[in-house]
């Protein structure tokens, strides 16, 4: 297939021009061929300057057939006429109707229609002016076929390419707007991401004041007070800086002005996840060797509890009527594997990884788990298992903190992206 690709934009590359007079040239030189060549039919006139003039009106102007195809018509089929009363022996047909095939080609339908009616007037008259005898029944059949063939091969084959160009700009068009869409969906995925960590923000700011606060007026009275309370300002800032530091990173919009000051969901409101879906319908088992440590930024533990979220929701939407959870806590990282085992047998046909509207394209909820990784230099992977069913892991960094966030890898848009 890539061979053919490229032997067809060669040929396209072609100057039409260049085209269009070595064909005009062959056809000439076959006339003069037969004019030189061909003995003189009876009744005929032998070959003179006239009939070499009269060969080169018909054949040249197909060069310029492109770009003047009614002038270039006009002068052609007039040398026909005019070749037949010479009672020259050469047959002019060939390169009419090579003509009239240019023409069908490249314009449009009016002036197909119009060169068709008269190339089969030019043939016409030009039979009937021969001099008895040299024309048969089969000469007017066969010359008249051959103008339609000409014509309706130049038709079909300027619809076949119109149709084509067509199918290209929407093609072209359809991949824009995928591509749009895509975009926005980052935009929103990275917009949502960016107020989540704005609230987790906020909510450290509210507990510093709280505690400034405290400290500001137990300081003579109780200074051990005052100290534990700074000690929980300065562990608040400096993880307000870190959060705010991301938000940065993937903030593309302002801020909403009434941002919540709330905190927001993280990994000890898993299991009240899980028992909110168990009740829709998806039996998960949830898998968590030990508590979660004490160092976890809200970030992390916010955008941990959105992947399982989305994860869970995703296998609720097209996978099986089983899930399993299991989260990890290796060294300075949140570990999140979520597995299911497929459609059920007796799930409904369509309802599925595979299938339905989504797998084809890429989904929103696996461009914003993407997203949400890369604000903390971690990893995704979202895989179809080899016995069936779809396996989605993560990998959340928490030990260092991080530099601008990198662009997400969307390299592995395949099956997986549906999800």
């Amino acid at each position: 297939m890539d061979v053919g690709l490229r032997v067809r934009d060669r040929w396209r590359s072609l100057d039409r021009r260049l085209l269009d007079t070595v064909v005009a040239v062959l056809l000439f030189g076959v006339m003069t061929a037969e004019l030189l060549t061909k003995p003189v039919e009876p009744g005929g006139n032998p070959t003179n300057a006239l009939a070499f003039l009269l060969s080169a009106a018909i054949t040249l102007p197909l060069i310029w057939h492109r770009r003047h195809p009614m002038a270039v018509l006009a002068v052609a089929t007039w040398a026909v006429v005019v070749y037949a009363l010479g009672h020259f022996s050469a047959f002019p047909g060939y390169p009419l109707f090579a003509l009239l095939f240019g023409i069908s080609l490249h314009s449009d339908r009016r002036r197909a229609a119009t060169a068709l009616a008269a190339v089969v007037a030019a043939t016409c008259a030009a039979l009937a002016l021969q001099p008895p005898g040299v024309v048969s029944a089969s000469s007017w059949v066969a010359t008249l076929l051959a103008v339609t063939v000409a014509w309706l091969s130049g038709d079909n084959l300027r619809n076949y390419r119109t149709r084509e160009a067509a199918l290209r700009e929407r093609t072209r068009r359809l991949e824009q707007e995928r591509e749009d869409r895509a975009r926005q969906a980052v935009g929103a995925e990275r917009l949502r991401i960016a107020r989540e960590l704005h609230d987790v923000v906020a909510h450290a700011l509210s507990v510093i004041a709280v505690q400034a606060g405290v400290a500001n007026h137990v300081i003579d009275s109780r200074p051990e007070l005052a100290r534990q309370a700074l000690a929980t300002v300065e562990t608040n800032t400096r993880s307000a800086l870190v959060e705010m530091r991301r938000l940065l990173g993937v903030l593309r919009q302002g801020d909403e002005p009434n941002a919540s000051l709330a905190p927001a969901p993280g990994l000890a409101e898993i299991p009240a996840l899980v028992r909110q879906l168990g009740e829709a319908g998806l039996a998960v088992e949830l898998r968590t060797g030990e508590a979660p440590p004490a160092g976890v930024p809200e970030g992390v533990d916010l955008s941990a509890y959105r992947i399982v979220q989305e994860g869970l929701t995703n296998v609720l939407r097209h996978g099986g009527p089983a899930a399993r959870v299991t989260i990890g806590y290796p060294a300075g990282a949140v570990a999140i594997e979520i597995c299911d085992d497929g459609r059920a047998p007796d799930r409904p046909a369509g309802v599925g990884p595979e299938s339905g509207p989504e797998s084809r394209g890429p989904g929103h909820g696996l461009i914003g788990m993407r997203e949400r990784v890369a604000v903390y230099g971690g990893t995704l992977l979202a895989e179809p298992r080899p016995g069936g069913g779809f396996r989605l892991a993560a990998t959340l960094p928490f030990g260092a903190s991080p530099a601008a966030p990198p662009a997400p890898d969307r390299s592995r848009e395949d099956r997986s992206a549906a999800r």
